[in-house]
């Protein structure tokens, strides 16, 4: 692997989750990202309480997104080989840790509209 493309980035992960649970993975979050936008430009302004428990929910994401690799790839934290596969596994439980709070952010302000 000489070249790191975009394409094969794509198929490294459509190898490593299987393509149909890759691209549900792909669909929910452009889903939950649309709401998102949707919630910040139907309320014009971030509830600071909606906010913060959002925020409280990040180590859960982080969590939840390290063990469902974990999962998924059939790996244990003992197969991690080097600095490289911490760094990985970091930048994993970040993005989790962010996805789920614009999940409980998003689910949080379409339950409870702003009024």
């Amino acid at each position: 692997m000489k070249d790191m493309t975009f394409g094969t980035i794509l198929a490294v992960f459509e190898e490593m989750f299987g393509i149909g649970l890759f691209w549900t993975l792909v669909a929910v979050a452009a889903l939950v990202t649309v709401g998102y936008v949707y919630v910040l430009i139907r309320d014009h302004s971030i509830s600071w309480r909606k906010f913060l428990l959002a925020q409280l929910s990040m180590p859960i994401g982080a969590i939840l997104s390290v063990w469902f690799v974990l999962l998924v790839t059939n790996s244990k934290l003992t197969d991690l080989g080097g600095p490289v596969d911490i760094i990985v596994f970091l930048g994993i439980a970040v993005a989790g840790a962010i996805g789920i709070a614009i999940l409980v952010y998003t689910v949080q302000s379409l339950m409870r509209p702003k009024h």
